[in-house]
């Protein structure tokens, strides 16, 4: 009388662990043990099931069988499997698998619940940004998968692939994940984000990552449930070379002076904070000086009062008190209209049919004392009578 052996699924079993005590026609029960399951998603059986074997499957698990290349079927429902050839007749792909020659194969378990995993990148990520050329990025994350087609999923991972343990299933889980976080991310650049959006996008793109990666976890009979805690690093080059634009452009409104100042500043700094030598003893005070000047020169420009204007005689507009022609019109500042004249004491234009100047109030008219004509107050005698107009 043969008694069944029992195998439960262990990472320490072995082929060889698995065939002591068989007999050729003992019987065996094989189920995937609680105590071994963990975070693995697969677990091979260790020898082949043949005819009379005893196949446990719980609610949580689903058993595929394997043979030829290809994944056969695979029992999905909770119960204990008697393969024997009354049982062969009730579930007919089994006949697929116990007839021939061969009357055995290969078995899968798989677990059907949701695992946690991580992700990051081997190999940098060429970014091609319009400011800062080719960056090489890498990415950082999490993310969540669960089994969606048994089937699939042995054929991929286990034909395909090669994988017979989860770490390797696992560990190509997440080269294939960053080769989709990759595509994302050339798409996103191609669509006009720079490599300074990165930092405020992650939420969209994780969003963006998650939807694209569907249709290709999919013919892997994976589906990725989440992707979450994206990390996405500068360069320290790159983080440099942003805080020293930043810096610019306190300095001066436009980007490329603010820069090459906040460049000449730091070099002087640096020199300054280099007592190796006299000249660069003498260069850093002298540069420090020099930026007092400069600062305190800032600082007058900014505190300055606004500059006198003027208005222009020819278009009325007004235009700084310096200024010898009209950034308006063009016309000479320095000519006196030709509807008006210089006034007879201070000099400033006068516009005409005026009595009086604008400027020092002095009449532009003298009374003849002998005929009473009014002359221009520019004249010695009067142009009516030829009497003196002083009197």
């Amino acid at each position: 009388m043969f008694f069944p052996v029992f195998l439960f699924g262990g990472g320490r079993r072995t082929d060889q662990t698995a065939g002591r005590g068989e007999g050729l026609t003992t019987s065996m029960t094989i189920a995937w043990d609680d105590a071994f399951k963990r975070n693995n998603i697969m677990w091979k059986v260790p020898r082949n099931i043949r005819m009379n074997d005893n196949i446990v499957v719980r609610e949580d698990e689903i058993a595929v069988f394997y043979r030829d290349g290809k994944a056969l079927a695979y029992l999905d429902r909770p119960d204990r499997y008697a393969l024997t050839s009354q049982n062969v007749a009730i579930l007919g792909w089994l006949q697929k698998v116990f007839t021939g020659v061969v009357q055995q194969a290969e078995v899968y378990y798989l677990q059907k619940r949701i695992f946690d995993g991580k992700f990051g990148s081997k190999d940098p990520f060429i970014f091609e940004d319009p400011d800062f050329d080719l960056i090489e990025l890498r990415t950082f994350g999490e993310f969540r998968y669960r089994l969606k087609s048994p089937e699939a999923f042995v054929n991929q991972f286990v034909g395909t692939f090669g994988a017979a343990t989860s770490v390797e299933v696992e560990n190509r889980i997440r080269e294939e994940l960053v080769k989709q976080v990759y595509v994302s991310l050339g798409k996103m650049k191609e669509a006009g984000m720079k490599v300074t959006q990165l930092a405020t996008n992650l939420n969209e793109i994780e969003q963006r990552i998650l939807s694209e990666t569907k249709p290709h976890f999919a013919n892997l009979g994976l589906e990725i449930v989440q992707v979450s805690g994206l990390s996405i690093p500068l360069p320290d080059s790159v983080k440099a070379a942003v805080a020293t634009a930043s810096a610019g452009r306190i300095l001066n409104r436009n980007p490329a002076t603010g820069t090459q100042q906040y460049a000449f500043a730091d070099a002087m700094k640096t020199a300054a904070a280099n007592p190796s030598g006299g000249a660069g003893a003498g260069f850093g005070l002298g540069a420090g000086i020099g930026m007092g000047y400069s600062m305190a020169g800032q600082m007058g420009q900014m505190q300055a009062p606004q500059q006198a204007m003027k208005v222009c005689p020819k278009c009325g507009s007004q235009q700084p008190n310096t200024q010898k022609f009209c950034g308006s019109c063009g016309a000479d500042m320095t000519v006196v209209a030709a509807t008006g004249k210089p006034c007879i004491k201070c000099g400033k234009p006068v516009a005409a049919g005026l009595k009086f100047c604008g400027e020092c109030g002095s009449p532009q008219t003298l009374t003849c004392p002998s005929c009473k004509a009014e002359n221009p107050g520019n004249l010695k005698f009067c142009g009516s009578c030829g009497k003196p107009l002083s009197g």
